[in-house]
């Protein structure tokens, strides 16, 4: 037997993971409803759905995984605190969850983070601590933060506990609309993503989903194609900071490899308008991150099933930063 035939594949999340982190959330995470959009229904033909994960706690789908992730360390784990390398979402999650478990928390930031994500993990509690450009150097400075004095690490994606309190999203996409056809999520490090896809094809096996990564950092695209996760060579940048991982999670890829249909890209120039469109037509603020589904949408990038969702996958973004991203839509 090889070396490489002898490593054990990874134990994929189940739904009964997931249907348990649901059960822990319930009453503590916001159940957010499925939006039915008349606009992109009237334009496409078809019934098309929104998942505003912009109303839930912090501002962003973050805190279902940072919640569950917390609520299953050891009370010494919790109470030595909590760190959180992040762009921004995921460290506001930790934040909150650490607020609630009554413990300190840290949050390790790229120099870049947009002030409202920043303030938002300082209203919770949080120290913020700025380090690099890239989810390496997070990552590097977050465990040496733990190393010195013994912190607890809670990851931003690649973990299974993570990606179970995710795929609560995508649990209630199929209690919802148990006839959903197609499911659009965004595609950072992978936790939103494979959590979702998990969730989706064991409850709702019919359905398709598609995968959305901004042009700038097309991690999974490229990991699709090296068969496995690589590194990209460029620093990824662009509007949609929220996904600018430069590595797809191991574990999430795992995920991804067995239950996404495909992944698509989606450029920087078109989601100041899919912002504008859904605050214009539904009065939801969505970060670029959180509006990149419903730009490859609009943008034909995709083209919409029978009974299409598209997650939003958050809204962190005040009104200097909004401004200037609608500033630039004529």
């Amino acid at each position: 037997m090889t070396q490489a035939a002898s490593i054990a594949a990874p134990t994929l999340v189940s739904l009964d993971e997931i249907r348990t982190a649901a059960s822990t959330l319930r009453g503590v995470a916001v159940r957010t409803p499925l939006l039915p959009s008349e606009a992109l229904e009237s334009r496409f033909g078809v019934p098309v759905f929104l998942k505003p994960e912009m109303l839930q706690r912090g501002g962003a789908f973050k805190f279902r995984g940072a919640y569950w992730f917390v609520s299953q360390l050891s009370d010494s784990e919790r109470k030595r605190g909590l760190v959180a390398p992040s762009s921004g979402n995921h460290g506001q999650a930790v934040a909150l969850a650490a607020k609630l478990f009554g413990v300190p928390s840290t949050v390790v930031m790229p120099t870049t983070a947009p002030r409202a994500k920043r303030e938002g993990a300082e209203r919770f509690g949080a120290r913020v601590i700025l380090a690099g450009t890239t989810t390496a150097e997070r990552m590097a400075k977050a465990v040496e933060i733990c190393d010195a004095d013994g912190s607890t690490l809670v990851p931003p994606f690649d973990d299974p506990r993570i990606i179970a309190g995710q795929g609560t999203l995508g649990l209630e996409i199929a209690e919802d609309l148990p006839d959903v056809d197609l499911v659009l999520v965004p595609v950072g490090g992978g936790g939103l993503s494979a959590g979702v896809a998990t969730a989706i094809k064991r409850a709702a096996p019919a359905a398709r989903v598609i995968g959305v990564e901004p042009a700038g950092s097309p991690k999974l695209t490229r990991a699709r194609e090296a068969g496995g996760p690589v590194t990209i060579a460029s620093n990824p940048n662009g509007l949609a900071d929220g996904l600018l991982a430069v590595r797809i999670g191991s574990l999430n890829y795992s995920h991804l490899s067995a239950f996404l249909d495909d992944v698509v890209t989606v450029g920087d120039d078109v989601l100041p308008n899919a912002v504008r469109f859904l605050l214009d037509r539904h009065k939801l603020v969505a970060e670029p991150s959180g509006a990149i589904t419903v730009a490859a949408l609009l943008e034909g990038i995709v083209k919409p099933g029978k009974r299409t969702v598209c997650v939003l996958s958050g809204g962190n973004v005040e009104w200097d930063g909004l401004l200037a991203l609608l500033g630039t839509v004529a």
